[in-house]
This record gives structure tokens, sequence and C-alpha cells, in this order.
């Protein structure tokens, strides 16, 4: 039998576990898996691209387990008060094939971007950030906050969005957390203005200049999240240019984010020799550093795996019959007599 974890499924294994523990334990279940970088096939995402969006598969595997996701993005759905990134995954046994776990990936990839992003952070960004700048109110923009907060203990957050609504948006649904202090800004300029994190998280399916180079210091951490997809970009490339960046794996960022637009003698490093130690980290917390982050199959993987893990935590899902089990297994023309 597949367990299978729907919408309400996840609710409630992210109400027993609380948001903020839910992602400081999958930041872990990341970083373990970031560790075990070498004993993962790899490969980019396969992409279908269409005039409103785009159609993606990311697939992993280890030694154990074989994991996929399935995620769109299409902007303009938000017109049609339709989502514009929806999700879902499957975790398999690598050895037979067999389904164990399929499950919604909407909220969970929200979380796990969070996640990635504050776990690239702890390495990266320097020590005692005491305000992040969060550019683009969407979706994505509680989590991002949450996980800062909670993991790095940063308390003040500027926020701006082209639409007003979702700055306040986002203001009222973290009016709960008395100890995080939000203030929307009137221009990014403003926002970013000081600022020790910038993280960009805009929506737009576009080679934009949301964060140019007067804006902002030599000594200053840009989380740029929202490019994550071929001639999608946030950061002027004369930011990119100056600056030390980390990506997940490189064959995916050279075509989907910011560094797609960088030749390739360009250098970056992956963020899993830093974390395994390969590359020392102190080298990147003092002056401009960026996290190029499009989002990576292992981070959905490691997703998987802890949601499996909370399933059979506190016995939440649903056992279906996902595929066939004759007697025979020869015999696959006996389900239909």
């Amino acid at each position: 039998m597949t367990t299978f974890i729907d919408i309400s499924h996840m609710q409630q294994l992210i109400r027993k576990t609380g948001v903020q523990q839910f992602i400081t334990e999958l930041t872990g279940f990341i970083e373990d898996d970031y560790r075990n970088w070498a004993h993962f096939q790899k490969c980019r995402r396969v992409a279908n691209h269409s005039a409103l969006g785009v159609i993606e598969l990311m697939p992993t595997a280890s030694e154990i387990l074989y994991g996929f996701k399935y995620v769109n993005g299409h902007p303009s759905n938000a017109d049609k008060n339709n989502l514009t990134v929806m999700a879902f995954g499957a975790l398999a046994e690598t050895d037979t094939g067999y389904p164990l776990l399929l499950s919604e990936l909407t909220l969970a990839t929200a979380l796990r971007t969070a996640a990635t992003s504050v776990l690239a952070a702890k390495y990266l960004a320097p020590h005692h950030v005491r305000t992040m700048a969060v550019i683009g109110n969407g979706a994505q923009s509680e989590f991002q906050i949450l996980a800062f907060h909670t993991l790095l203990g940063i308390n003040h957050f500027r926020l701006y969005d082209i639409d007003p609504r979702a700055s306040e948006k986002l203001k009222n649904n973290l009016t709960e957390y008395q100890a995080i202090h939000l203030h929307i800004s009137d221009s990014v300029a403003e926002a970013v203005q000081g600022a020790d994190i910038i993280t960009t998280i805009t929506a737009d399916k576009k080679n934009a200049t949301i964060i140019k180079p007067e804006m902002i210091s030599d000594n200053v951490y840009i989380n740029a999240v929202g490019g994550d997809c071929p001639g999608k970009t946030e950061i002027h490339p004369d930011i990119i240019n100056r600056a030390r960046v980390v990506v997940e794996y490189e064959p995916q960022s050279r075509i989907e984010g910011e560094i797609q637009n960088m030749p390739a003698s360009f250098a970056v490093t992956e963020l899993w020799k830093i974390i395994n130690g390969n590359v020392n980290n102190r080298d990147f917390q003092h002056g401009l550093t960026v996290f190029d982050s499009v989002g990576f199959a292992i981070e959905d993987f490691s997703t998987l795996r802890y949601i499996r893990h909370l399933s059979e935590k506190y016995r939440i899902g649903e056992k279906i019959e996902l595929v066939p089990q004759p007697a025979d297994p020869r015999d696959l023309f006996s389900y239909i007599k």
C-alpha cells in the first residue's frame, strides 16, 4: 500500500508539528541530504514551457529512495484567482520501484523553499544580522520570514511589493507573531537600504531588474529566490558580476538562475561544497554574496522523506492501492476479468 497525503493531511501534519518546528526539522533533513550529495543521482529538471508558464518534473535518487516532484509556474493564474504554483510528488524504493508515498507539495514546497533559503544563510550570511528586506510579498513570503526569524533570530523585516495588497496580506497573516516587526516600504530602494539580508521572491517570469547596483552596499547578503526559469531574473547583472555567487546545482542554475546571462567562465560555488567543508564558508560571510536559488530536486526529496517521517509519527495519511498486487505478478489481466 502507498501512503497518500492530500491537502487536509498536510494541514494536519503542519498543525501537529507547528510551522516553525516544521521548517526547523525540514532544514535538518535538507542539510543531511546535502551532506550526502555525492550519493545522489542528479540531473536538471525537465521543463515544458508554454506562452503562459512552465510545467516541470524534478527527479533524483539515492541508493535507497527515488523521488520526484511535479511543479508548475503560471503567473497569469492569479488573474483567474488560481494558484500560480502547484506541486505534488512521490517517493519510491530505488531497488523495487515500489511507490511508498504520494503527496501534495504545494504547501510543502513553500516550506521547503524557506528551509533551503535559511539553510544557505546559516552558512553564508554575516553573523548577527538584524534586518531583512523581502521584495515580493506573494505566496512564499510569510514562510521566508518565519524561517529567518526562527533559525537566524531576525526580528525586523521591510516589505515591498508592486501590489500593496500583497504586503497587507503578509502583514495580516503574521499578526500573531509579536516578536516579528514588519514595515511596509514605498519602494524597493527604501526596503533594501541598510538591510543585512535582501530576499527577492517575485513571480513575474521576465528578465527584471528589481535590485540595482546603486541600491546596495558591498556588505550585504542577497537571497535570490525568484529567478527560477529561463528568461526570468531579478538582480542587475553588474551586482552578479561583483558578487561571490553560490548555487544549488550549477548545470541547472546556468539555465534558470540569476547566472543564466553570465558567461560560462563566470565562477560559482555549489552549496553542498560549503556545507561539507570543501570550501570555507567564512570567505562568503564578508562582502557581497548572492545565493542564486532556483530550487533543486534533492530539496524536494528531503521534503518527501520528512513528510513520510511525520506521517508515520502521527499516523496521518491514507493508505491507497496505487499499483495492483495480483496473486501472480505475471497475471495482470486477472484485474479486468
